[in-house]
């Protein structure tokens, strides 16, 4: 018998200088699969992304839009084919997403709840 694996706890954090107070589920998904790339308050985004291997991104994509990470590669791979948009920015480590956040006022990411600190606040939680 295998052991339950619970879902991650998955939260979309900001600068905690960042004027959005909050997103709605629609501009989530717009920023992360390159419909817009500004927050409401019309400052550019620094969308930051998991490695695609990262279970994280597995998590957030697929609670996300549904898609698992191939079919959100192959989704990008058409949209950069055209020219039409760029992804996000690729983080492979925790740390370096925190500091990144922390660091940059227009920086937006998702993290495991767990990897929360208080150098960042939470924009969202959509229950991931």
């Amino acid at each position: 018998m295998l052991p339950l694996v619970s879902p991650a706890e998955i939260v979309v954090i900001v600068n905690k200088d960042n004027e959005a107070l909050s997103l709605t589920k629609r501009q989530l998904v717009d920023l992360y699969m390159g419909r817009d790339v500004y927050f409401p308050n019309g400052n550019l985004a620094m969308r930051i992304d998991h490695s695609p291997d990262s279970d994280t991104r597995s998590h957030f994509y697929q609670k996300l839009v549904g898609k698992t990470v191939p079919e959100v590669n192959a989704y990008w791979a058409r949209l950069l084919f055209t020219g039409r948009a760029s992804p996000p920015h690729v983080i492979d480590d925790v740390k370096q997403i925190l500091q990144m956040v922390s660091t940059n006022p227009n920086a937006i990411a998702y993290i495991d709840k767990g990897e929360l600190d208080d150098r960042v606040s939470v924009l969202a939680d959509f229950e991931f």
